[in-house]
Parts: C-alpha cells; sequence; structure tokens
C-alpha cells in the first residue's frame, strides 16, 4: 500500500518553495488528494497515514489543509456521500462562544452563527461543519462556502506559528447546507478516532523532518572526516529512539484498525497522539539543542517547522486526554503485554 508514496513525494519535492495551497492544488490535480481510506483494509490506514506524514515534513501549513481535506472526503464516504468537486475543509471545534445553530423549514437546513478556528476559509470551496440543532443535538453539515450566507473573516487568529493557516472565524446567515448523518453522527462514527489519530500522524512527519535534519547535519560531517560532538551524538540517540518507538506505534495502530475498523478506538487514538505528542517535543528540544540557532535563522523550512509544530501540537489536550486514557485503561485487563 506505499504505491502512492513515490508519487507524493515527487510532488512535494518539485513544490518546495511553492505556496501551501498551490501545493494543495497541485496535489489534488495529481490525484494525491484522497489517500486510502482509513480502516479500509489491507494497509490502506498504514498508506493514508504516510501520506499525511510525508505532507507534515513538507509543511505543516499545508498539512493542515490537506488533513482536513481528506478528513472531510473520508467522512462523507463513511455517511455514504460522495465529495463535491473542490477543496474542502473540517471545521468542527467548538468554541463555547461560537457555535452554529441548524435549523430546518420548508425550503431545507440553513445553520447561522459564528464558527471558530476555520483553517483555509479563504481557500476551500465546502467544509464539514459540527452545528447544533433547535433540540440541542450535535449535527453535521457540509456548506458550500460560495453563498450570500458565508462571510470569511480576519478575525480569531494571530499566531505566529501556523500562520499560514489563516484559522480565522467565519460567519454564517442562513446558510443552506445539507445534513450528513443523523444527530451525533460525527462523533458516534467509529471513524471519529481513526481521524483523531491520523493528524498525529502530521505532527510525526514534522519530527521526522526535524530528526532528518540532525541526522544530515551529523552524516555530513562523518562524511567529511570532521569531527563530531559527543553531545551532538547522544542527541541524535534521543531522537531516535523517540522516533523509533512512535513509529512503531503508529504502525501497530494503523494494523489494527485495518483488522477491525468498527472497534471502539477511544484509547488507542489516544495513545498514539499522547506518544507522538511526547515524541515531537522531545525531538524539538534534542534538534534545537544539537543544531544551535544557525538553522533556525537561516533555513526557512526548519524555522517554519520549528514556529509551526507546537502551534499544531496544541490540537492535544495535554494532561486532559492523558486522564482520559488513563481513565479508559482501568477497564483493560493488562494492556500492556508484550
Amino acid at each position: 500500500m506505499r504505491t502512492s508514496l513515490p508519487s507524493i513525494d515527487s510532488v512535494l519535492a518539485e513544490q518546495r518553495d511553492c505556496e501551501p495551497i498551490n501545493t494543495l492544488h497541485r496535489l489534488q490535480q495529481r490525484g494525491l488528494d484522497r489517500p486510502p481510506l482509513p480502516g479500509a483494509g489491507a494497509g490502506a490506514t498504514l498508506a493514508r497515514w504516510q501520506m499525511l506524514a510525508a505532507v507534515g515534513a513538507h509543511d505543516l501549513t499545508l498539512a493542515k489543509l490537506y488533513e482536513g481535506h481528506t478528513d472531510a472526503i473520508a467522512i462523507l464516504a463513511e455517511a455514504g456521500m460522495d465529495a463535491a468537486a473542490g477543496l474542502w475543509a473540517t471545521w468542527c471545534a467548538e468554541a463555547p462562544a461560537a457555535r452554529l445553530v441548524l435549523r430546518h423549514d420548508v425550503a431545507g437546513f440553513t445553520v447561522s452563527g459564528r464558527k471558530a478556528w476555520c483553517s483555509g476559509a479563504a481557500h476551500v470551496t465546502h467544509a464539514l461543519v459540527s452545528c447544533w440543532n433547535e433540540a440541542g443535538k450535535a449535527c453535521l453539515a457540509a456548506v458550500a462556502l460560495n453563498q450570500a450566507g458565508v462571510s470569511v473573516t480576519d478575525e480569531g487568529w494571530h499566531a505566529v506559528g501556523m500562520a499560514g493557516s489563516r484559522s480565522v472565524d467565519v460567519v454564517f446567515v442562513g446558510a443552506a447546507v445539507t445534513l450528513v448523518g443523523e444527530a451525533d453522527f460525527y462523533v458516534a462514527r467509529p471513524g471519529f478516532w481513526h481521524g483523531g489519530a491520523g493528524v498525529a500522524a502530521c505532527w510525526f512527519g514534522a519530527a521526522q523532518a526535524l530528526g532528518g535534519a540532525l541526522h544530515a547535519a551529523l552524516a555530513q560531517r562523518l562524511a567529511a572526516g570532521q569531527p563530531v560532538d559527543v553531545h551532538r551524538l547522544t542527541q541524535l540517540g534521543e531522537v531516535d529512539v523517540a522516533l523509533q518507538a512512535t513509529g512503531a506505534l503508529l504502525r501497530e495502530a494503523a494494523a489494527q484498525i485495518d483488522a477491525a475498523p468498527r472497534a471502539d478506538g477511544f484509547a488507542r487514538a489516544m495513545r498514539v497522539r499522547l506518544a507522538v505528542e511526547q515524541c515531537a517535543n522531545t525531538v524539538l528540544h534534542a534538534v534545537g539543542r544539537a543544531l544551535g540557532a544557525g538553522p533556525l535563522c537561516k533555513d526557512a523550512q526548519l524555522a517554519r517547522l520549528f514556529a509551526d509544530l507546537p502551534v499544531f501540537l496544541r490540537q492535544s489536550h495535554a494532561e486532559r486526554d492523558l486522564e482520559a486514557l488513563g481513565r479508559a485503561i482501568t477497564l483493560e485487563a493488562a494492556p500492556w503485554q508484550l
């Protein structure tokens, strides 16, 4: 199932100095915006995560847009629906003061309200949005953004890291939507946790790229017969252990999802997300100390990764997720068997 990787790597190499949105369009033109669906079996989930990781290693703003687009397509497939042509986003974060209300009348379904954290809002053509019906139940809707009832603002996003994702607020006023699934479909479906783990593949790809920069720098010195500082070799060893262990967990989790796609994936997804977060933080710390200020100031791609990755990682809920995982595994018998 690695057949798509050489082509995605070649496209990303061609697009090294291009804007993320242009690279996303190029990936779409090459048919690389529809990776295998998670849980489809025969290595599909791992192949999907490998593509997400490749994009994350290239540019995390691109990864944010690519992951949202591919996630929307997977969600619609799980609902038995096809994605309309265009670029999609998945906007399902729920800010307390920014909720969409879903209404239904003879003309169909509409949403109104403000939606926060809308990544790529200036570029995408369609979005899946979480919303709340008049009975107070959580719903999911598909919305075309080229209509009068949708206004993309420049509000709500002031980050330096992930600045290119432009995750601004979008205002909806009676915007026509198509309901996706029944109430609670978005969080109740098996694929919810598959997608949650898939985001971590983007983080892992960025950590791979950072580790790769350190590995390349030391290998170059050794090949030239130059001495290599023992502390840098120690830091490379630290990076290797973190990436190897976390990569093994990702591969195992992907195989488990393909083997039992409808099984409860909460604990598995939490383990993957938290392990990748820990790995990424280890790599950020070790590579930063090993390489020093030079690459952070003179290598544009590395500088972006060092700025973007800590912001992207905050999609993890840190100790709250650790507590939720701990609570879940108290119900498992012997969770750490070899």
